[in-house]
């Protein structure tokens, strides 16, 4: 009888664990960012290597869009905190130079101050396009989530760029073949002028009228009001690049928290949009000034986030994956 029992027991315990479901595949992701100016960059990147440190993400690389001086050494803060210091880090040739100048306290200077990294200058890294161009001929095909929270500078020289050591293909070709879909914080829906939009107007007009997959949108009315930080930073966890600059950036800017623009486009990349929000799919529209207009279409392959889940469940998401240590 107890023979009978543990073959039993032993049949329930095999069934129970092939009832499991497998572990979903991480989500690759190539992260563009403007990290320099604003400070939810260092939220966003935190975000992401949480996801990575779950399971749920795998980072291939963490480019700059902007090319003020200390945005790729902050990126290699980041990238050197959470373990990862190999990941390739680029910025473009030519494009926005944005000065740290929005906080009278340089949270960038403290990053770079505070803790290890190797990358000194923007300057000395890599031509952005070049470490698209190597990252995606060497992944699968329809495999990679672009993930920008910037400026659409390295996108539109993206694709413009012709063939090289790495793909045969020009970079139109080379994003239609590797990329899954294109997800950005950008735009204000259904119209108005967003920072990361009209910066540098004529790349995003170049990418955004050319771009060869989907697009999902992260809109302005999004993160304006999902305030974060104000938990972090009263926290006892330990000093982490994001404590460091929330910690600096809120007692000047304010106290309750920062909007969370580029964490949302974080979150729904990795995680995809339900259970956090809807879309509405259509096509949008970008002017020369860098305004934006929409046009819905159900059919269409543009889509931008609207609410669903309440505000305050959001921001605790965002910011519990802003805790990471």
């Amino acid at each position: 009888m107890k023979k009978i029992i543990f073959l039993i027991a032993m049949a329930m315990a095999f069934g129970s664990c092939r009832q499991k479901p497998d572990k979903a595949t991480p989500v690759s992701i190539f992260f563009d960012t403007d990290m320099g100016g604003d400070y939810d960059d260092v939220g966003a990147l935190t975000i992401l290597h949480a996801l990575a440190d779950s399971g749920e993400a795998r980072i291939l690389a963490t480019v700059s869009s902007n090319r003020y001086e200390l945005t790729a050494p902050c990126i290699d803060v980041i990238n050197t905190y959470f373990k990862r210091p190999e990941l390739p880090i680029g910025s473009p040739l030519a494009g926005p130079n944005k000065p740290d100048d929005w906080h009278a306290d340089r949270w960038t200077d403290a990053l770079a101050a505070h803790f290890p990294h190797t990358v000194q200058a923007t300057a000395d890294v890599p031509d952005a396009v070049e470490v698209y161009r190597r990252i995606l001929a060497g992944e699968p095909d329809s495999s990679v989530v672009v993930l920008t929270v910037g400026f659409f500078t390295n996108l539109a020289a993206l694709l413009q760029s012709p063939p090289d050591r790495y793909s045969d293909l020009d970079g139109t070709q080379l994003v239609l073949k590797k990329v899954k879909r294109l997800v950005a914080m950008a735009g204000t829906f259904p119209q108005g002028r967003e920072y990361n939009v009209f910066t540098d107007s004529t790349a995003s007009v170049a990418t955004l009228e050319r771009w060869p997959t989907p697009i999902l949108f992260s809109g302005w009315e999004i993160g304006e009001r999902i305030l974060t930080g104000k938990r972090l930073v009263a926290s006892d966890m330990q000093e982490t690049p994001a404590k460091h600059a929330f910690t600096v950036c809120l007692r000047q800017d304010n106290p309750e928290g920062r909007q969370s623009w580029d964490e949302t486009a974080v979150l729904v990349a990795v995680r995809g949009v339900a259970p956090y929000f809807n879309t509405v799919k259509g096509e949008i529209i970008v002017r020369g000034d860098g305004s934006n207009a929409w046009e819905n279409n159900p059919n269409g392959k543009h889509e931008y986030l609207t609410w669903k889940m309440p505000v305050e469940e959001l921001a605790k998401v965002i910011e519990d994956l802003m805790m990471h240590e």
